[in-house]
């Protein structure tokens, strides 16, 4: 049986093929981000069902584009139902555009950042009410996410951003995903920046 997600495809296609399984790229890890920070206060399934549109107004996810964006954008945003219209979220996304372009000049990049914060292995949880809502790692990944300037990216929307990315695997006992999940973050290189 599933972590999550039976009965609804949209939910169960993202827990079979998604969540849990490595991002290792800047775009991937900053759209995940991204949405981690929309989903604050509300279900994933929300954002699920938004995401192709979420997609589609941020350029992709393209930090280069994204931190184009201006007040201009920022109205437009907050007309889109398509969306989560929330300015401090969506001005959080632009922000966290920059940030993540600022880091390619720096000593670490946007994954070599994530992962560096990457949780030691724990056993797997009997049920999803058995983890953590955040653990040290992901605290100090909020403290350093903050000192380079990204935003609406606290321990427990960063743990949950771990959980999905594949940097720890929460896949409960007996969940058909674990092994998989195991496998491809045991396979993970980063290539230093």
């Amino acid at each position: 049986m599933r972590c999550f997600g039976d009965g609804n495809p949209l939910y169960e296609a993202y827990h079979d093929d998604e969540w849990g399984m490595p991002v290792t790229t800047e775009r991937g890890l900053y759209e995940r981000l991204c949405l981690e920070a929309f989903q604050s206060g509300l279900s994933w399934l929300v954002i699920l069902r938004k995401r192709p549109r979420f997609r589609e107004v941020f350029a992709g996810f393209d930090p280069e584009v994204v931190a184009q964006y201006d007040e201009r954008d920022v109205q437009r945003l907050l007309q889109d139902a398509g969306i989560v219209r929330n300015r401090a979220k969506i001005e959080a996304t632009i922000a966290n555009a920059r940030a993540t372009l600022a880091l390619r000049d720096g000593p670490r990049d946007l994954a070599q950042l994530v992962w560096a914060h990457r949780p030691a292995g724990h056993p797997a949880p009997a049920t999803l009410h058995d983890l953590p809502a955040h653990v040290p790692e992901s605290a100090a990944l909020a403290k350093a996410l903050k000192r380079e300037g990204f935003r609406f990216l606290g321990p427990t929307t960063l743990y949950a951003g771990m959980q999905a990315c594949g940097l720890v695997n929460d896949h409960v006992e007996g969940c058909p995903s674990r092994a998989a999940s195991a496998a491809a973050q045991a396979a993970v290189v980063l290539q230093p920046g």
